[in-house]
């Protein structure tokens, strides 16, 4: 599937994204296929084009952060933080030197509190590499504010259903919600074949689950674990790399959901998604 675009105009609001970040810092170093990662990279590449105008913020929901409660980036100037290990020594200087957005991150915390969601700031706490290795491809000039918010280590899918309802309302303030992580994610499947037809399974329910209406969309991605192959995609208690869809998905309201990229990488079908 290419790359769609979505609908652009002046009065329209911010949609929200669930991207596949690849693997580690793979857009930025060789990898075997040569060409494994380029069309992730040119889907990525190609995502601020679709957006109706240029985010005042972004929300980032990534994959590589868990915690006992919300827990949301409050620093002005977050450090980077390479959560990747055994990769080439040049990847560990890959900068990303977005501000962060104290004033937003306030408002986020307030407004999941007020949901019901227990939240926290967290000043000290940086930018993980589910933030900085796609946005370096999707705003390379690093120069839009950026609010890290954690997944709940329950990793349960309502909840961050909810939590992206109770944030839905910042798109109207021009700010980008994106769930940054992978719709397979099963690190023993990738590169066995074995694992593609179980990955196609699981792709087309998720796509139908996203495409479906806003009631049944959530109904279905609140029982996700039923969808076929569900658990060789994303093993019980790693289903990390899912659980940010759940939030955009949430964020997106009653705006439609649709499947804009896909492709085949180590075996596995990845896919990206968006809302609005």
């Amino acid at each position: 599937m290419s790359n769609a675009t979505a609908g652009v105009g002046v009065g329209a609001r911010m949609p929200t994204w669930f991207i596949p970040h690849g693997g580690g810092p793979c857009f930025f170093m060789d990898w075997n296929p040569p060409d494994a990662w380029h069309r992730m990279a040119d889907f990525l590449r190609n995502v601020a084009a679709t957006l109706p105008r240029t985010p005042k913020a972004i929300v980032m929901v990534s994959a590589h952060w868990l915690e006992p409660r919300l827990t949301v980036t409050s620093g002005e100037r977050p450090e980077l933080i390479y959560d990747y290990h055994g990769f080439p020594p040049h990847t560990y200087d890959l900068k990303y030197p977005a501000p962060g957005a104290p004033a937003l991150a306030d408002q986020i915390v307030k407004t999941l509190t007020a949901a019901g969601a227990a939240s926290a700031p967290d000043p000290q706490r940086g930018f993980d590499h589910g933030m900085f290795i796609p946005l370096r491809l999707i705003f390379p000039n690093a120069d839009i504010p950026v609010v890290q918010v954690s997944l709940h280590t329950s990793l349960d899918p309502t909840l961050h259903i909810e939590a992206g309802r109770a944030l839905e309302a910042l798109r109207d303030q021009d700010v980008l919600i994106i769930g940054s992580g992978m719709s397979f994610h099963n690190m023993r499947g990738y590169g066995n074949p074995q694992y593609g037809p179980v990955s196609d399974a699981f792709d087309a329910w998720l796509t139908k689950a996203v495409e479906s209406s806003p009631r049944e969309r959530y109904r279905l991605l609140a029982n996700w674990e039923q969808a076929p192959g569900a658990r060789q995609c994303h093993p019980p208690g790693a289903e990390e790399h899912l659980i940010p869809l759940m939030t955009v998905a949430g964020a997106a309201g009653q705006d439609a959901g649709r499947k804009v990229f896909s492709d085949r990488v180590m075996e596995t079908t990845l896919s990206a998604f968006t809302f609005g």
